[in-house]
């Protein structure tokens, strides 16, 4: 079996009916509706039968919570593999099957990330170096000079293309492909201390731990993503807040897992290239 949760906070109806439709479309698949909304979600709800679940937190808990909420239930069920969606996406129903079948051929594959576009069909970077402070701030508050888009280039992992195979230590948390048996036999799941933002990085840099975190490229998704902490002094603080938590805990200067495996994947593009 597979599983799948989403998250939803007052989730626009087109939204949700793109993203549903594009995972239920598969036999053997379940799907928790898991929503942070004030109020109940009566277009949520008409999706209930014995493929989707819809729980109601009457609170906005943040995204991780909720989401553990999901792990637990796939745990519970016995799901192989369990997805971590966006509401913001849309793929073709193959896409899920091909993960499967490279993840089943593969045992030492806890994660997978397929390629991601934007609707006009550019290609999102998503596959990343683990973050330094520098990458971050220089990222988001100093000006496009030839230096600062050669650094995020690098932290981007550009140089190999997105077009093969490669194993990152830090990869996206909008569309997440994961090993159930990994998750609860190390009993992983998201730091529900994030509110929102950075907690995708966490349980990134923890399951790479245990296996490879894989970058698949042979399927593609669309992602709507509004890159809302650019355009909302709110989510912007919450953006800080959770970068803050994430280096207090991992290491702001000093973090020798990330010197260890920022060098290995740079020596694994370096010998694709």
């Amino acid at each position: 079996m597979i599983t799948a949760s989403i998250v939803l906070y007052n989730t626009k109806n087109e939204q949700l009916d793109a993203v549903i439709k594009s995972y239920t479309a598969g036999s053997g698949r379940k799907l928790f509706l898991i929503d942070n909304s004030p109020e109940r979600n009566l277009h949520a709800e008409s999706y209930v039968g014995d493929s989707v679940e819809y729980i109601f937190n009457n609170a906005n808990i943040g995204y991780g919570a909720a989401h553990n909420i999901g792990i637990k239930k796939a745990i519970e069920v016995g799901s192989a593999y369990h997805l971590v969606l966006n509401p913001d996406l849309r793929f073709e129903p193959e896409v899920i099957d091909q993960l499967k079948e490279y993840a089943d051929r593969h045992a030492d594959v806890v994660y997978m990330l397929p390629k991601v576009l934007y609707p006009n069909g550019e290609i999102q970077y998503l596959c990343k170096l683990l973050p330094t402070p520098a990458d971050l701030i220089f990222r988001r508050f100093l000006p496009k000079t030839k230096s600062v888009v050669e650094r995020n280039e690098r932290y981007e992992l550009r140089m190999f293309g997105y077009d093969k195979i490669i194993n990152p230590p830090c990869l996206s948390g909008c569309f997440m492909f994961l090993r159930v048996d990994t998750l609860k036999e190390h009993d992983l799941s998201f730091d529900d201390r994030y509110f929102m933002y950075c907690e995708d990085f966490d349980l990134m840099r923890r399951l790479h731990k245990y296996g490879k975190t894989i970058f698949y490229p042979y399927v593609s998704i669309i992602h709507d993503h509004a890159h809302e902490s650019y355009k909302n002094k709110k989510m912007l603080k919450l953006h800080i807040k959770s970068a803050i938590r994430y280096f207090n805990k991992f290491g702001w200067l000093r973090d020798p897992e990330r010197n260890r495996w920022n060098k290995e994947i740079l020596n694994e593009i370096a010998k694709l290239c």
